[in-house]
């Protein structure tokens, strides 16, 4: 797979450059660049498979570069150091990306899932996009699952129920999708107005509580009829994010 690197840092460029000849050796750096303007030529030019995207850069920063992304046909992996709102907007699209320093056995995880999926990059960014331009009030959600790419509105989920390191989610037209992310993945990026990790197993979308049930911690009977129960310690919090 033919592949550029987009950072403004050369020993960011480097250090990535060998770790893919070292551990991804199906991987070819066919050009590099210092800022976006540079990356959308190399783009245009090698038609790469995989692009590595730093997003704080002088010029035209990642995020720019994305916005100015008309046919997209590759992989997107960000590579950044870049931790506040846009991370959110990131997670939430399922595009992948690596913190740094980069870590090889990420990078190596990062690659393979490249390797072996075929979503759809096109639609996948578009949703990064309306992300970030609407990032105070983020509303669509993307899952990958074995059967193909899912895109549905957070407004949907009714609740999420760990499952070992996977996620099931329940959503209000009463289906059911298994994620391969963590419910801690999901607590991070849920806007926090709208969603509640009521115990260590569940997280609840706090507009779709029918009734409550007192208890030593209670219970939460959502609009599908199933019945959440609320962790003792989380009780005192849960009460006051309701109102009571």
């Amino acid at each position: 797979m033919k592949a550029v690197i987009i950072d403004d840092e050369e020993h960011c460029i480097v250090t990535l450059r060998w770790n893919l000849e070292q551990y991804c050796k199906d991987i070819t750096i066919v050009a590099t660049a210092g800022n976006g303007q540079k990356g959308l030529e190399i783009i245009k030019q090698y038609k790469p498979d995989i692009v590595f995207l730093d997003i704080e850069m002088p010029v035209m920063n990642g995020l720019d570069m994305i916005d100015n992304l008309e046919d997209i046909d590759f992989k997107l992996i960000f590579t950044t150091a870049y931790n506040h709102y846009a991370v959110k907007a990131i997670k939430l699209s399922a595009v992948d990306y690596l913190m740094k320093p980069i870590d090889k056995d990420e990078l190596i995880d990062a690659v393979e899932k490249v390797r072996i999926t075929f979503m759809n990059s096109g639609q996948n960014i578009q949703v990064l996009k309306h992300n970030l331009h609407s990032v105070s009030n983020l509303q669509k959600i993307l899952v990958a699952t074995s059967e193909g790419i899912l895109f549905f509105n957070i407004n949907a989920i009714i609740h999420l129920d760990a499952q070992s390191n996977y996620t099931m989610i329940y959503l209000d037209n009463g289906n059911k999708q298994l994620s391969s992310k963590t419910l801690g993945d999901y607590e991070e990026v849920l806007p926090a107005d709208l969603f509640f990790r009521c115990h260590n197993s569940h997280i609840i979308n706090l507009q779709k509580i029918n009734k409550y049930v007192r208890g030593e911690g209670g219970i939460a009977q959502m609009s599908n009829g199933r019945e959440i129960e609320i962790s003792r310690r989380k009780k005192a919090e849960f009460m006051e994010r309701i109102g009571l």
